[in-house]
């Protein structure tokens, strides 16, 4: 697996697209999250239809065909120097089909930031288009408006990523499986990339790669069978280590972790500190790096943005 093409960092007065792919924005949240962006110096522009919400499906945010044109005019617009998601929830696959690929690729590659249900357009983006992704805090997440620390490393990743180039794990991190990896980053909300499968946006296998997982409201048995059937399809075949995230809401995930991926015979860390719990750190997707559990720490082998 290689490593996929970095965006441009951006620079104070740059305009950034707001857009919303999945769940529906409070409107309140979004404000406060324009707030701190214009108080980075950025200048947001909320895509037209960041605050609808579909007539019969109350968990979008507004029409697909609606939803994917905010986010293909945002990233074609030569004026726009980033795409940040509002939030996650539901319904990135309902709209990526209706994406104009061809119109996308021929765009120039800026930073995309999200994470949750935005897992769908961080692969699409990396089959598609070839380019790297940025797995972190979105405009309207409660974290985000929050906690200081995902605030910092998300402003450190956008404005100064020589900075983030050594990520070290949060806090009551630990290791499962001890060891050194390097693989390029991949990875996101687990139920996502299961449900991934088969698609044309999927990639074969994680081979290669140094794969983040984490995910949110899952009972146990869903995860082992989300686990489950990315085994039984050989997706893990070839991966070079494995990262865990947050699992909130969710009951204690060790033993299901241990029973599935312990036998992969790779580095895995656990609670490393991105996903959907408290201060999530901002991950690079796509990106070539070593992971040191002794450490407890991913090293980029390049900033996450040019």
């Amino acid at each position: 697996m290689t490593s996929l093409v970095r965006p441009a960092r951006l620079t104070p007065g740059a305009r950034v697209a707001v857009v919303a792919p999945s769940g529906p924005v409070p409107e309140d949240r979004l404000q406060a999250g324009l707030d701190l962006l214009r108080g980075w110096d950025l200048d947001p522009v909320v895509a037209p239809h960041v605050l609808d919400v579909h007539g019969d499906f109350d968990y979008l945010a507004g029409t697909d065909a609606d939803r994917a044109a905010d986010l293909e005019r945002a990233w074609c617009d030569p004026a726009i120097d980033a795409v940040l998601c509002a939030r996650g929830g539901y319904g990135a696959q309902r709209m990526v089909d209706l994406l104009d690929w061809t119109a996308m690729r021929a765009a120039r590659p800026k930073a995309f930031v999200g994470y949750s249900d935005i897992t769908a357009l961080h692969e699409a983006f990396a089959v598609r288009l070839g380019v790297s992704t940025l797995h972190g805090p979105m405009v309207a997440a409660a974290d985000f408006l929050k906690h200081a620390r995902a605030q910092d490393h998300l402003r450190a990743t956008l404005f100064a990523p020589e900075t983030v180039r050594v990520i070290s794990a949060v806090p009551g991190a630990g290791v499962l499986v001890p060891g050194v990896a390097r693989g390029t980053t991949l990875g996101g909300c687990l139920s996502l990339l299961a449900a991934d499968l088969g698609t044309p946006y999927a990639r074969a296998s994680a081979r290669g790669g140094l794969l983040c997982l984490e995910d949110v409201g899952e009972e146990t048995y869903r995860l082992d069978r989300y686990l489950t059937q990315l085994l039984r399809a050989g997706w893990f075949e070839g991966v070079a280590g494995i990262l865990l995230g947050s699992w909130a809401e969710c009951e204690p995930v060790r033993a299901l972790v241990v029973d599935r991926l312990g036998g992969l015979g790779v580095p895995v860390v656990e609670e490393f500190g991105f996903g959907h719990g408290d201060g999530a750190l901002t991950l690079p997707l796509g990106v070539g790096a070593r992971l040191d559990t002794a450490a407890l720490t991913l090293t980029l082998d390049a900033p996450p943005l040019r």
